[in-house]
């Protein structure tokens, strides 16, 4: 269980870093109704736009939105912590930037290179730089409170595994018990055989549990779910780097042997051109990018589905509230339908992400008999 939990932090401190500055997430935030003008020209009303609301849903953001009140957004504000070249280390409160106003010296951008990243500005307002970011955002907040939810969940199991031993499981005990037995002998012991299972269990259990309730969270829309952490793709790319860390680090002689110099393979086939050592290569440098993208798409598109279905009676409204009445029912059972997939899908994807993790690690440690 100890080793769940050492697992466990080392996920959350990669996964923090990688946030915004390995691959610049895009970060959105409201704009003021006041700097939507142009040229002197009132804003007009352009309408519903599916797009905006879609993506305005499953991106990050500086602070965590929990609903509207007659036009009023109540958002829970996180911490934006910055480092400046000209400044230092600056934090603040994310409000602080809400509605294109500037703090300290920082706004988030509207337009160009950097438009919903936090830039540095001057006096008249002209770009100096973009500071350093490792802001707490909605995912960051969102992978803490898993994290620490599932330190929780664990080490009470494993108290009440001190205090009952020789008895029967009882209550999380009974619930989890089953599931842990299961990536144990079906997916670790099965894919990585019975010698060399043991040591990457605790990585294949942490991965399973820290996949499956980030992808349960993000179909519950009331705090503390609604973050689309592993709809990420720097979230899952962290996750997938994992697995080819482990797999290139604990990968035995014949592993290697069998990428460099293929067995049953013709010799004109790796010299003077070593045609299949390169494929082989290749293909170990691309698995842990299946991984990322699968799991990735996977989540996105399934939120991206049903918020698409739920657009539908705005989009009709919009043409005539007769319609948008009409299309509600066949939308909202759609929805439905869709959340339900969805549900399902968070399982199949947790399943498949570590089971594909445990078939890299078999190969990494297979010997020659």
């Amino acid at each position: 269980m100890y080793k769940i939990l050492l697992n466990i932090s080392f996920v959350l401190a990669i996964l923090i870093l990688s946030q915004e500055n390995i691959f610049a997430n895009e970060i959105t935030e409201e704009k003021d109704p006041e700097h939507t003008q142009s040229n002197g020209e009132e804003h007009k009303d352009e309408g519903f736009n599916p797009g905006d609301f879609i993506f305005d849903h499953i991106r990050d953001n500086y602070n965590w939105h929990l609903f509207s009140y007659k036009g009023h957004h109540v958002a829970i504000p996180l911490p934006v912590i910055l480092y400046s070249k000209t400044q230092g280390i600056v934090s603040f409160w994310s409000n602080k930037l809400d509605h294109n106003h500037t703090y300290k010296g920082f706004i988030i951008a509207q337009e160009g290179d950097y438009e919903d990243k936090i830039i540095e500005v001057d006096s008249h307002g002209e770009f100096i730089a973009r500071p350093f970011n490792i802001s707490i955002t909605k995912n960051v907040t969102a992978i803490l409170f898993s994290c620490f939810f599932l330190i929780y969940i664990f080490v009470s199991v494993a108290n009440s595994y001190k205090k009952r031993k020789g008895l029967p499981p009882k209550g999380l005990q009974s619930l989890l018990e089953p599931v842990i037995l299961f990536i144990r002998d079906d997916v670790a012991k099965s894919s990585i055989g019975e010698k060399h299972y043991e040591k990457y269990t605790p990585f294949l259990l942490t991965i399973f549990f820290f996949i499956l309730l980030n992808n349960l969270l993000g179909l519950v829309p009331l705090f503390p779910g609604g973050a689309n952490v592993t709809g990420n793709i720097t979230v899952t790319m962290a996750l997938a780097l994992f697995t080819f860390f482990i797999t290139t680090i604990t990968g035995n002689k014949t592993y290697w042997g069998h990428i460099f110099n293929t067995p049953g393979v013709p010799w004109w086939l790796k010299l003077p051109v070593p045609l299949i050592p390169f494929i082989e290569l290749f293909g170990v440098l691309i698995k842990p990018f299946v991984l990322m993208v699968r799991l990735f798409a996977n989540i996105s598109a399934g939120h991206i589905i049903v918020l698409g279905f739920f657009s539908l009676i705005f989009i009709f409204g919009n043409m005539s509230s007769g319609l948008g009445l009409a299309v509600s029912p066949v939308s909202i059972l759609f929805t439905i339908f869709m959340s339900i997939l969805e549900l399902l899908v968070a399982f199949i994807q947790a399943y498949v992400f570590t089971i594909l993790s445990a078939i890299y690690f078999g190969m990494a440690s297979e010997e020659d008999h």
